[in-house]
């Protein structure tokens, strides 16, 4: 799979940045950029076993530390966007009630996040610049087997588990976004139908778990339980939400996967080698 170097070394530069922009109060385009730049240098570095190439371990795991930071972040500025659209007559001070211990949390978690930073930071900037020095050396060598072998794996895992529900579709989620990130280094002459259609199904099952949260948290925030216009609406729109996702997560399997001649196994249909073709070469 050639790998492009520009999309290999962007997230190491964005990341050394963003660590400066980083404080108390972090504002939710900053704090979305530190979290996919971290996966998509997560996934740079698992692909091309960067920890092979005498890059320290601990940039990868304080990395994570500060993903997840930001990804609770995240979580309270999408629910609050989520939330301030649902106004059901008569619950308004429902609504209140719930956007003010929304806004509680974010500033909690942003002030976490601030603090992660301050404390590995420092650690941090320098083993991203070595990660730059390194990935550098690797492209010059055009080290693309593992990169290549880690995509076709993540592509037969499309099958697992056989049977999609609310309790493993989420988790389903994330082997598609480590398909999507490690598919989105290769250099590719045209876009690939496969990464968009990879990337609307993730926004889907991504979207479903946002308001099945949103619903958690008024479930056990709001003074009053039965009756509550709010929940109610909330629990319609999330019903809503997770049968599109399910629904479009079964069509990807439909449209890239068929089963074996005399099986039950599942193997990629060709438009999916013809991607990875597109991608390989």
């Amino acid at each position: 799979m050639a790998l492009d170097h520009d999309r290999l070394l962007k997230p190491v530069k964005k990341l050394r940045k963003l660590l400066d922009r980083i404080d108390s109060n972090p504002d939710a385009e900053t704090v979305h950029s530190l979290r996919t730049n971290s996966r998509r240098f997560e996934a740079m570095f698992k692909a091309l076993s960067l920890d092979t190439e005498g890059l320290d371990a601990g940039t990868l795991k304080d990395l994570g530390r500060l993903r997840k930071r930001a990804g609770k972040v995240r979580d309270m500025d999408v629910l609050t966007r989520f939330a301030s659209t649902v106004h059901p007559r008569g619950e308004e001070d429902c609504t209140v009630q719930l956007l003010e211990y929304l806004g509680a949390e974010r500033k909690k978690e942003a002030r976490k996040l601030a603090a992660e930073v301050n404390s590995k930071g420092p650690s941090l900037r320098k083993g991203l610049k070595r990660s730059g020095v390194v990935v550098e050396k690797l492209l010059r060598k055009a080290s693309t087997e593992e990169a290549t072998a880690d995509a076709l794996k993540f592509v037969i895992k499309l099958d697992t588990p056989q049977r999609l529900s609310a309790a493993n579709l989420h988790p389903y989620r994330l082997q598609i976004k480590e398909l999507q990130d490690v598919l989105r280094m290769a250099s590719s002459p045209k876009p690939v139908r496969f990464v968009d259609d990879l990337g609307k199904v993730k926004d889907a099952i991504g979207t479903w778990h946002d308001w099945e949260e949103l619903l958690s948290i008024a479930q056990n925030v709001l003074d009053h339980k039965s009756g509550c216009g709010l929940q109610a609406e909330l629990k319609r729109i999330t019903k809503q939400k997770y049968d599109h996702a399910l629904a479009s997560a079964q069509t990807l399997r439909n449209t890239y996967l068929r089963s074996a001649p005399g099986t039950l196994q599942k193997v990629p249909r060709p438009p999916v080698w013809e991607a990875i073709a597109l991608l390989i070469s």
